[in-house]
């Protein structure tokens, strides 16, 4: 197996610099990994320096709360894409969906999707704060309004993915999009673990580890 070509190789920390994104992006030349995921201010930079490579730039919306005013989430979509962002990693209006308008969260994720146009989005669930039923619920949800993927978590929560998440999320979308995992995920068995249980991409920024390790 090729894991290079699952791994989004992630800097999302508040403290991340210039340097940084431009290490990460080296990193992910050598390795061929799917794409680079940054904090929205570093889109342009990354861009440049991954064009013409195949190596993708995704970028995050309503990051890491959900919590945006939903017209904003579409309006920062459409801005990262005109900046150079081909993935949009957005989070799903979780306070609302606990809250029940299951009508807002389904109307915030198709807005995303529209604005991102040709570019696929990926949903992020923030599974730490769900139940398995709520995850199931959600990831149709994302399904139903366009997602190209539902993606387990920012990275900013209690924890980060699990074996049992992706599995109710698989069960869930039942092939209609693609699943992410992300969140904690540092070995190449903790990868092929995910991958096992059904994504198809891995968001870690331990991608170098992960691969040499292979």
């Amino acid at each position: 197996m090729e894991l290079a070509k699952y791994i989004d190789h992630t800097a999302l920390k508040p403290e991340t610099t210039p340097a940084d994104i431009d290490k990460l992006c080296r990193e992910a030349l050598e390795c061929r990994f799917a794409a680079v995921c940054v904090n929205p201010v570093f889109v342009p930079q990354a861009s440049r320096a991954l064009a013409g490579s195949g190596v993708l730039t995704a970028t995050v919306v309503g990051f890491p709360l959900g919590a945006t005013a939903l017209d904003i989430k579409a309006k920062e979509a459409a801005y990262a894409i005109e900046q150079g962002a081909g993935e949009i990693d957005m989070v799903m209006a979780i306070g609302l969906f606990k809250g029940g308008d299951r009508a807002a969260v389904g109307r915030d994720i198709a807005a995303v999707v529209k604005a991102a146009g040709i570019h696929p989005v990926k949903v992020i669930l923030e599974t730490c704060l769900l139940t398995r039923e709520e995850i199931i619920e959600a990831s149709r949800i994302a399904a139903d309004n366009g997602a190209a993927f539902v993606k387990t978590s920012t990275g900013f929560g209690s924890r980060g993915a699990s074996v049992e998440d992706v599995l109710a999320m698989k069960e869930a979308v039942d092939g209609r999009c693609r699943i992410k995992a992300s969140g904690g995920i540092r070995t190449r068995e903790q990868a092929m673990a995910m991958i096992a249980a059904g994504a198809t991409r891995i968001g870690t920024s331990a991608g170098v580890t992960i691969v040499k390790g292979a």
